[in-house]
């Protein structure tokens, strides 16, 4: 099997597709194509209809994409139909392991944007919540006092800002412009970059 490119206009969803993408699954896969690209192609048969991936295909339309990396499968007829029902049944059987907090915290403090993750804001400060609030310094083997003392003598500071989904996107989208136009890495720095040029573009208006 070879990836290439295809036109979108050139694909069609699976009329037998019986996984649903509601409104919330394809804004998390849109955000998702936004933040990392496609890192993953579509499966399609060769008639061009998709085996796997019609929630991807489905994004990238509303994204307005004109073409999308796809593998194509010599599969059809009932073994395609099949393969797409285990597709997405393998996935739905993984489950997430109990440190998953813990990864998504240290992401954050390293100044990394949760938005492409596919979690809202109230599912983010639930598992952020939980790492901080809900689990003993006993368990983590600590003391208040140890913790406190960690914070205070940690470089690392997080603001925490509260945005509707319009807002948000609205950001996300122009930190992303600035880290392109930079060459930064994260969107930590990108926020930097944006409030020192308005900052510096105050200064300038107080000298003028």
């Amino acid at each position: 099997m070879k990836l290439t490119k295809q036109k979108i206009s050139e694909l069609s969803l699976d009329p037998s597709n019986v996984r649903k993408h509601g409104r919330k699954n394809l804004d998390a896969i849109k955000s998702s194509l936004r933040k990392f690209g496609q890192q993953k192609p579509i499966i399609v048969d060769a008639k061009g209809i998709v085996i796997a991936g019609n929630g991807t295909l489905m994004a990238a339309q509303e994204l307005g994409w004109t073409e999308i990396d796809i593998i194509r499968t010599e599969l059809e007829g009932v073994e395609a139909t099949m393969f797409a029902i285990a597709d997405n049944r393998t996935a739905e059987l993984a489950e997430w392991e109990d440190h998953l907090g813990d990864v998504l915290k240290s992401l954050a403090n390293a100044g990394e944007d949760l938005g492409g993750l596919g979690y809202d804001q109230k599912e983010l400060d639930d598992l952020l919540g939980q790492n901080m609030s809900e689990v003993s310094s006993e368990e983590r083997g600590t003391t208040p006092a140890d913790e406190i003392e960690n914070y205070q003598n940690s470089t690392v500071r997080q603001i925490v800002l509260i945005l509707d989904v319009s807002e948000y996107e609205e950001i996300v989208a122009k930190l992303e412009a600035i880290k392109t136009k930079f060459n930064l890495e994260n969107n930590t720095l990108a926020a930097l970059e944006a409030i020192r040029n308005y900052a510096n573009s105050l200064d300038t208006e107080k000298e003028n």
